[in-house]
């Protein structure tokens, strides 16, 4: 059944009255499509249907995934869904979704014709589609015009508000019921919001913009690229970085990314960890074919040597399967392998036909073993883009962030930077007046003042309108139907100039309850799951849930995927739905349209994030310093109790990492000697992963809670420790450490074979640092405590007596 212009113009407005009342009550529905439409022809009445992923968030945003993955129907998903837009997904993603609808009842065609997933994102986010009034000649300019409204990429272009839409279908239909015509007029006269929201362009980032899309294009030529952005806290570098991600779609590039943890910053190659996580997922979304394909470039690339990376990544397993375990290697050479290894496995990712872009964020709290890991993947073959963000105001001359770009731009290695700067009064006075709906004029008394209160920093900003409007400074005239603030008013407030101390007095303004969980989630991290925080608060899910859900409303927190809904409910707006007939779909484009919604893998518990490390950080601030130590030491300790001694491993340095902070307030002997053998599990691991100066800092820890008594009451445990130490130290370069450690274990051990271990290591320090002579005296030490004397001047007859006994062996 094909619908008539007439039917089109009177659905639309019945959608259009029932985003109106969604809205209202704050829902987004996130899946508008005429399978999702419930028509009656016979009454003209229509049902919208199908909120299963329907949000009550004002914000909410998607994470980076395979386009068959994501939430909705590809087909009619706005931009902002796509996670490849760098934006958040409000009630205005609707009208996207709707405009792609009208497209196709109007023409029965859909705006986008590909059957290739990832051509159809980019579609959506940087092609525009033809005209109505082209594809179907009978449709009115008018009403193409508002289809393409709808359909505008960015969301501030499209219609603000479902009455301002209505009002203008409704001209459509009265002009066309009575003339039989539509004459053209202009759209959107009567689109205002009295929805308070900010806009998410960028302002002011042009000219860094386009340099990232430089090196892009630099990168996809096949040069190697590390391009550093840099700038204050909530300066906007993450944001600018994310601009990327539409190019990145064009080409079909893979982009993954990581961050490193403020509070967390001794966890070995944390950042590159989470990023390789992205990457072993979005390779997990593929066909069976396609998975096998890279499983067997894996293979290629690494060889027998799998084992190795798995103990590092082990997520890498899920791609390559089970593989046995490596020959065991010490000091430098186990150090060299797998430098080779890393970049091999890097090169699967990095040619012609998709390079790669990893993203670092904060690289100001990077470990050593992240810094060096980025040194050896930019000495490869090319395809790469690495993208590092940092705090130039929290680096030093002499941090090993400095000290790396020193190191790369001495060796000729193509490294970049990008300074940010604060917003300009012009940008500003731009992103106030489209806030607020109003001229640049009238926008620069606030905006002068906003720019005394928050030094130009976007992030500072937009939280300080929010707070405005939340306080009722900036109102909604429903008279005038624009917005209203007393300058005189907001000057007088009492506003702090430091955005960590601003953030946590609106923190304070949340209930209690939040703002105990939100405590216990930035000691955590900036990433938290619900599972955990229940642990850490002994208490239900279901209460940490309801808990949670002021800081998401606040926009305190996002969730990182849908089951943040968790067992909230959503109005039942699905009723009577009886003897209604579906919209039908044009027969021959139904090959574009699931049948249903696809919705992503996700882990059973639902994952939050903090909206930017200031948040997090003031949430902390809110607990006493007094009583920092003693939170962390009693979140690891609950961590441990519940979980299963099979991934204890797995979760070593998070564990480690919570009950070392609370090191001071340990007095029981078994609680110390358990967190030094966690600290020396740590060690090991870390050490795996060429994190030797992280392995250290663990085995360091492990070592001086054991203390010099447990060499009687720990005797093992104090061998290997110092034996780990000795290596580790060898592999840094500290040979006075290395010697130290030796000398002591080799005075406490009680056999000859345990006194080699440590000789051993001794010989390889001494032969890496072309000691020969050295290294000789040593191992005829040995030889004699073992009862094998060598003359200490052999002569030729004692030479050959040697060579016939290795000729007879």
């Amino acid at each position: 059944m094909t619908l008539s212009l007439s039917d089109v113009l009177d659905l639309a407005i019945q959608i259009a009255d029932t985003l109106h009342v969604l809205g209202q009550q704050r829902i987004v529905h996130k899946d508008i499509k005429p399978a999702n439409i419930l028509f009656d022809p016979a009454t003209k009445q229509m049902k919208l249907i199908n909120f299963s992923i329907a949000s009550r968030l004002p914000r909410q945003t998607q994470t980076l995934l395979d386009p068959n993955l994501l939430e909705g129907t590809l087909a009619y998903l706005s931009p902002e869904q796509t996670g490849r837009m760098n934006r958040g997904i409000d009630y205005r993603s609707d009208f996207y979704s709707l405009g792609v609808t009208l497209y196709q009842l109007l023409t029965d065609k859909l705006p986008f014709d590909s059957d290739d997933p990832i051509e159809l994102v980019y579609c959506h986010l940087a092609r525009i589609a033809v005209p109505v009034c082209e594809v179907n000649k009978s449709v009115p300019v008018v009403v193409s015009q508002i289809v393409a409204k709808l359909m505008a990429k960015n969301a501030e272009d499209r219609y603000q508000s479902a009455i301002g839409l209505k009002y203008d279908l409704e001209q459509c239909l009265s002009q066309f019921q009575t003339l039989g015509t539509i004459a053209q007029f202009e759209i959107g006269g009567r689109d205002s919001s009295d929805r308070f929201v900010i806009p998410e362009r960028l302002y002011g980032r042009e000219t860094a913009v386009k340099s990232l899309l430089d090196a892009f294009a630099r990168v996809a030529a096949g040069s190697s690229e590390f391009i550093l952005v840099a700038g204050c806290s909530g300066i906007g570098k993450t944001a600018v970085i994310n601009e990327l991600h539409k190019p990145i779609t064009r080409q079909h590039e893979y982009f993954i990314k990581g961050k490193f943890d403020q509070y967390h910053r001794n966890m070995p190659l944390s950042a590159f960890l989470q990023a390789f996580r992205d990457l072993i997922g979005q390779l997990l979304s593929e066909s069976d074919a396609r998975l096998a394909e890279w499983k067997r470039k894996i293979l290629a690339a690494v060889g027998e040597n799998g084992g190795v990376l798995i103990a590092a990544i082990p997520e890498l397993e899920q791609i390559i399967g089970a593989v046995a375990p490596a020959a065991e290697l010490t000091g430098l050479a186990a150090q060299n392998r797998f430098n080779l290894l890393f970049q091999k496995f890097i090169e699967v990712f990095t040619t012609a036909e998709h390079p790669l872009t990893i993203f670092l964020d904060d690289l100001q709290w990077a470990d050593s073993a992240s810094l060096q890991s980025i040194e050896l993947l930019l000495v490869g073959k090319g395809y790469l883009l690495i993208l590092g963000a940092y705090r130039d105001n929290e680096v030093s001359s002499i941090h090993p962030l400095t000290l790396m770009l020193d190191k790369l731009n001495r060796s000729d290695k193509m490294v970049r930077s990008i300074a940010l700067a604060p917003l300009t009064s012009d940008d500003l006075d731009r992103l106030v007046a489209d806030t607020l709906h109003c001229t640049t004029d009238n926008a620069k008394p606030l905006s002068a003042l906003i720019a005394t209160k928050t030094q130009g920093n976007p992030l500072f900003i937009t939280q300080f309108l929010k707070a405005l409007h939340e306080d009722g400074e900036i109102k909604f005239n429903s008279q005038s139907g624009g917005w209203e603030c007393d300058i005189s008013s907001v000057q007088a407030l009492s506003v702090t100039d430091d955005v960590v101390e601003f953030m946590a007095s609106q923190l304070q303004k949340l209930p209690i309850a939040t703002q105990q969980v939100l405590k216990l989630a930035a000691c955590i991290g900036n990433k938290f799951d619900l599972a955990t925080l229940a642990i850490v608060s002994a208490q239900s899910q279901s209460t940490i849930a309801e808990a949670l859900w002021e800081g998401l409303q606040s926009g305190a927190i996002l969730p990182i995927h849908q089951l943040y809904q968790f067992d909230r409910d959503l109005p039942d707006l699905e009723d009577d739905v009886a003897g209604v007939n579906r919209v039908p779909l044009p027969h021959s484009h139904t090959h574009h349209t699931p049948p249903s919604s696809r919705t992503p893998p996700s882990p059973h518990t639902p994952l939050y994030r903090f909206l930017h490390d200031r948040v997090q950080q003031a949430a902390y601030s809110l607990i006493p310093e007094s009583e920092r130590s003693i939170a962390h030491y009693q979140i690891g300790r609950l961590l441990l109790q519940k979980t299963d001694r099979t991934e204890i491993e797995s979760q070593i340095f998070e564990l480690v990492n919570q009950l070392n902070y609370g090191i001071g307030s340990i007095d029981n002997w078994d609680e110390r000697r358990q967190l030094a053998e966690l600290n020396l599990l740590a060690g090991r691991k870390a050490k795996a992963a060429n994190a030797d100066r992280a392995a250290m800092a663990y085995i360091e820890i492990a070592i001086d809670l054991l203390g010099d008594d447990a060499w009687k009451y720990e005797y093992a445990l104090s061998v290997t420790a110092h034996e780990l130490s000795a290596e580790v130290a060898f592999r840094c370069g500290e040979f006075e450490r290395m010697d130290r450690d030796i000398e002591i274990a080799i005075d406490r051990v009680r056999t000859v074979l345990e006194q080699v271990r440590f000789y051993i290591i001794k010989i390889q320090s001494r032969t890496f640092r072309q000691k020969y002579l050295e290294a000789i005296e040593i191992a005829l030490l040995i030889l004699d405590k073992l009862g094998i004397n060598f003359p200490e001047h052999p002569t030729p007859n004692d030479c050959q007596q040697a060579i016939d006994g290795i000729n007879n062996l």
